[in-house]
């Protein structure tokens, strides 16, 4: 997605050789307008989706919350879940839990949602903002595996290749379509993968 690079380009920000900070229209102020223009993105990645056929969207708080609901809306306003990861005084239901590594915050993390919000059978698209190491997507597959759930895909916005997220997915034999994918950060210039996104 063109203008996404371009915008990856302009506003973000590298820090290192492994992380790029887009937190001007993505992850901490949120570019409306250009959210519109990401969810149509992945509606022509998942263009192959039957109108009706995504009952769910799934995404970790809470970053994927944002771009996870405008997506819904390219694909007839299914529900958007997100998984919590904190336990809250309120969630007294039974839920799906599972521990992910949380590279930003390098610690262990627990995701859990409400098993009345993601049931057997139903058809769930994941969508979050980034995709490097893989976990907090994994994590997603395994509760949708869990709940006995079916697996339309994976989409994120930026996909970090270099960090191997995309191909774990793949080894896990799960669809992923990223928006612009990041070959590798140097010298403080950010390279994007040549026939990706």
């Amino acid at each position: 997605m063109q203008s996404l690079r371009e915008r990856i380009v302009a506003d973000g920000v590298t820090v290192g050789t492994d992380t790029v900070k887009v937190d001007s229209f993505l992850n901490h102020q949120i570019d409306v307008r250009f959210f519109e223009e990401l969810a149509r993105g992945f509606s022509m990645r998942f263009a192959d989706l039957e109108p009706g056929s995504v009952d769910k969207i799934l995404t970790v708080e809470s970053s994927g919350i944002a771009v996870a609901t405008f997506t819904a809306r390219e694909f007839g306003y299914p529900p958007v879940v997100f998984a919590k990861k904190d336990l809250p005084s309120t969630m007294t239901e039974d839920y799906w839990f599972t521990e992910i590594m949380s590279f930003t915050k390098s610690k262990m993390t627990a995701i859990r949602i409400a098993k009345k919000y993601l049931q057997a059978g139903e058809r769930v698209l994941i969508i979050d903002d980034f995709l490097a190491h893989g976990q907090a997507a994994s994590g997603l597959v395994r509760l949708c595996a869990e709940a006995g759930c079916e697996l339309l895909g994976v989409g994120a916005v930026i996909e970090k290749q270099f960090q191997g997220g995309a191909t774990l997915l793949a080894r896990e034999g799960v669809r992923v379509e990223s928006l612009a994918v990041i070959e590798r950060i140097e010298d403080g210039r950010i390279h994007f993968a040549e026939g990706r996104a």
